[in-house]
């Protein structure tokens, strides 16, 4: 007897684990989401981020960013999502054009953060969505981070060629000084990589209280991913 319930024991962090509270999606959260997409019948790369808030009763709005082609895409959501007790979450949004697209995600028992992907056939798969604050100011940002930039850009001008990116490094922010902070959490800034990437023009927002940032290229032709994370002493 004494066996069985040590194993029964055992076994009580696992089954936790897949136990979320659905009570806890509420709130604005932050989401990227990048990769290749068939959706127009061609695979094509494509980055996109976004903030949503989540009414606490099945509804949701707020606005999203996509680049596609090459080309920027900017408008609001509305949307409606169901969250379970097993940590799954399912959404939809729809745009001012009447266009649907839906998601699936993973819920974190602490409620701050899903991993998603579009679920609509040929969708992208590379979703996080991470908890936001209501608003914020230059004093949430970290004073150094730790970035990865990944991604491709496609040419939208004469004398552009298309090539990828990927790179890694640290941002110090004084000495970057491009960081304007909105008070939506939203983020603008200059990032400048070795060439033959150069400059990029960066938009994200602040998550996980300004520890990390969600962030994507708005320069034509970039279908470019970042990620900012508090970078070691």
């Amino acid at each position: 007897m004494r066996k069985t319930w040590l194993f029964v024991m055992a076994l009580l962090p696992a089954y936790a684990a897949d136990y979320c509270d659905p009570v806890k999606l509420a709130g604005p959260y932050a989401f990227q989401l990048s990769g290749l997409t068939t959706i127009s019948g061609v695979q094509k790369p494509t980055a996109s981020i976004g903030r949503v808030v989540f009414d606490g009763r099945g509804g949701l709005s707020g606005t999203a960013s996509a680049t596609f082609s090459g080309f920027l895409l900017g408008n609001p959501v509305t949307g409606t999502y169901e969250a379970k007790q097993d940590c799954s979450v399912t959404w939809k949004l729809q745009d001012d054009s009447g266009a649907f697209q839906n998601f699936t995600g993973t819920l974190s028992p602490d409620g701050a953060r899903i991993q998603f992907r579009q679920s609509d056939q040929g969708g992208a798969t590379r979703g996080i969505m991470q908890k936001t604050s209501d608003s914020c100011s230059a004093a949430n940002l970290l004073k150094r981070y730790s970035y990865t930039v990944s991604g491709s850009t496609t040419p939208m001008r004469r004398g552009d060629v298309a090539h990828t990116v990927d790179a890694k490094g640290t941002v110090d922010i004084a000495e970057n000084g491009s960081f304007q902070v909105d008070s939506d959490c939203s983020v603008r800034f200059a990032l400048t990589l070795p060439d033959p990437d150069g400059t990029l023009t960066m938009r994200g927002f602040l998550v996980n209280g300004g520890l990390e940032i969600l962030a994507f290229q708005t320069d034509p032709g970039a279908m470019v991913s970042a990620r900012f994370s508090p970078s070691p002493k």
